[in-house]
Formats: structure tokens, C-alpha cells, sequence
């Protein structure tokens, strides 16, 4: 069931300066990343800031959800070589996904699973 506190003090706790608060809420959210994917998605597009636009798509990656197919896509398609980490996650999130139309995107990109 969501609870949209705990996402928000998940969420606080990643944007904070303390890296060991930022992996706890990390951490937390993980297990319960699935129940929250369409809001994974909007603070992914609202964030600014690269590693945890990374740590989104890790999570998103993680709840195999075919809501994130196309934000994988577009992220997976970036060539500009500062967001390559965007990039690693957005290929992983196309793998864990593993459905038809994930394969064929990957083969598009020339990455072989």
C-alpha cells in the first residue's frame, strides 16, 4: 500500500548532505520502489542533480516496471559523455525489464544483453 510520507522522507533523506542519511533512504525505498514508480518518474524529471537522477533510474530499474520503458529509452539514447552514468542505468533498467520491445531497443543501440 503507498504511503506517500515514507516516500517523501525517503526522498528527503537521498537529498541530504550526509551520504550515510542519503544511502538509508536510498535503502529504505528500494523494497518499496514498485509501489511508487509514477513518482520515481517525476522526481527523476524535477531533479537537477546527476547522482540522484542516477539513483532514481536505479530504483526504477529495480521495480521492473514497463511505466519506465520510455524514460529508459530517452536516457538510454544520451550521447553527451557526462551523463553516462544516466546512461549505464537507463541500459540496466532496459535489461532487468527484459521484455520484447526492451530487446529490440537494446539491439537498436547495438548492446547486446
Amino acid at each position: 500500500m503507498k504511503d506517500l510520507k515514507f516516500f517523501d522522507k525517503c526522498i528527503k533523506l537521498m537529498k541530504k548532505h550526509n551520504p550515510q542519511l542519503q544511502e538509508d533512504g536510498f535503502h529504505l525505498l528500494l523494497p518499496h520502489a514498485s509501489l511508487y514508480v509514477e513518482e520515481l518518474i517525476q522526481v527523476f524529471e524535477k531533479e537537477t542533480e546527476l547522482g540522484l537522477k542516477c539513483w532514481f533510474l536505479e530504483l526504477l530499474a529495480a521495480t521492473k516496471s514497463s511505466i519506465a520503458l520510455p524514460l529508459f529509452i530517452e536516457n538510454a539514447s544520451l550521447s553527451d559523455k557526462k551523463l553516462v552514468s544516466l546512461k549505464d542505468w537507463a541500459i540496466h533498467g532496459l535489461k532487468n525489464l527484459d521484455t520484447k520491445e526492451s530487446r529490440c531497443i537494446l539491439f537498436e543501440l547495438g548492446i547486446n544483453k
